[in-house]
């Protein structure tokens, strides 16, 4: 009982995260492998407990006129299809490489985000077509999002302003979109190989 308070706590804090801007997976990853659980395990669970905060952001921001769901169909679709082939990809790495793999990657995205630079309110210029906005930024991320996560819908925000010009507030709304689709995803996939450690994810979503 008191693992799974501790563990709705930092999925509170990580939820609250994620809804502004993104990277609560570095809060809820590590604190699932603390709690014991394997790296596939933490993996897993976390896009359990991630779903939930994405989904309730997104329609959080679709109320809030700030999400083009039809404008978005082709980079969901693309960003469904990475999401595939990252969860599927990160299930067939030894244990032991992922166990030390992980900390180094959520030591390397900490620094990215504490170092990287501010983005814009305000909308401008679009440089880049929506199919290879789709494919560049929908596809990869999505497919790094299956794979790992934390921190992707950064990159995605990061996307739509840098590329498509958006201001943050629209860029964060269709963000949501795109994070709930890859999260959505890849917790189908790691739900059929049974990696998932519902009580603690469920609790964890609660948050």
């Amino acid at each position: 009982m008191e693992l799974l308070l501790a563990l709705f706590v930092v999925a509170l804090i990580a939820g609250w995260v994620d809804a502004i801007g993104g990277g609560g997976g570095l809060l809820s990853i590590p604190a699932l492998l603390w709690a014991g659980f394997t790296p596939l395990e933490a993996l897993a669970t976390n896009k359990l407990q991630a779903s939930f905060g994405s989904s309730t952001a997104t329609l959080n921001y679709t109320r809030h006129g700030l999400v083009d769901v039809k404008g978005q169909k082709l980079t969901i679709a693309l960003t469904f299809l990475g999401a595939v082939c990252g969860t599927l990809l990160v299930q067939q790495i030894d244990a032991s490489v992922l166990e030390k793999a992980i900390p180094v990657l959520l030591m390397a995205f900490a620094l990215y985000f504490l170092f990287s630079p501010k983005i814009s309110d305000v909308d401008q210029q679009q440089s880049v077509s929506p199919l290879t906005f789709a494919l560049g930024v929908g596809f990869t991320v999505g497919f790094y999002d299956g794979f790992f996560g934390p921190g992707a819908g950064t990159f995605f925000t990061m996307g739509y302003v840098a590329l498509l010009g958006y201001g943050l507030p629209k860029a964060t709304g269709n963000t949501k979109l795109l994070n709930f689709t890859s999260n959505i995803t890849s917790l189908l996939f790691f739900a059929l190989s049974g990696h998932i450690v519902w009580l603690a994810g469920l609790v964890m979503g609660v948050g």
